[in-house]
């Protein structure tokens, strides 16, 4: 389930519950809140599997490049061996599987970036709701234990 989701309806169960007279306090089903933090304790560790997922397809994306610039590197050496009388023709070549190492590297690193922004950017999400719902709680519980 969606840790958005399951925050909703932690917020729909507070916004449901009854409020005590000339407080803050308000009266939560139990049964219900437990069983909702219990959903997020289940959905946060899949919002971690979805974030290391985008790592692993960043580095199998750097693998690729590597090996497709090794392999224009190969043809590029093969290619250049059989002109061997054309020096110039060599060092074009070299020079290009170079450049297209370099390029592959560069867009391997940028697609990485990007990956372990994402996985940042949501994971301070779901931290900050966390840390939000949490000062709700332990708030609740304050107010009920000084009733």
């Amino acid at each position: 389930m969606d840790i958005l989701h399951l925050i909703d309806r932690l917020e729909e169960l507070f916004n449901e519950s009854r409020a005590l007279p000339f407080t803050h306090n308000v009266i939560v089903d139990e049964d219900r809140m437990l069983d909702i933090i219990d959903q997020m304790r289940i959905a946060i560790p899949d919002e971690v599997k979805k974030a290391q997922q985008m790592l692993n397809q960043s580095d199998r994306i750097l693998a690729q490049a590597e090996e497709k610039a090794n392999r224009t590197t190969v043809l590029a050496e093969e290619k250049a061996n059989e002109m061997t009388s054309e020096d110039v023709l060599i060092e074009k070549a070299k020079l290009r599987a170079d450049n297209v190492l370099e390029q592959a590297r560069a867009d391997a690193a940028a697609t990485r970036m990007d990956a372990d922004n994402y996985v940042v950017e949501t994971l301070s999400g779901v931290e900050d709701e966390l840390s939000r719902l949490l000062n709700q709680v332990h708030n609740g519980i304050r107010e009920l234990q000084k009733g």
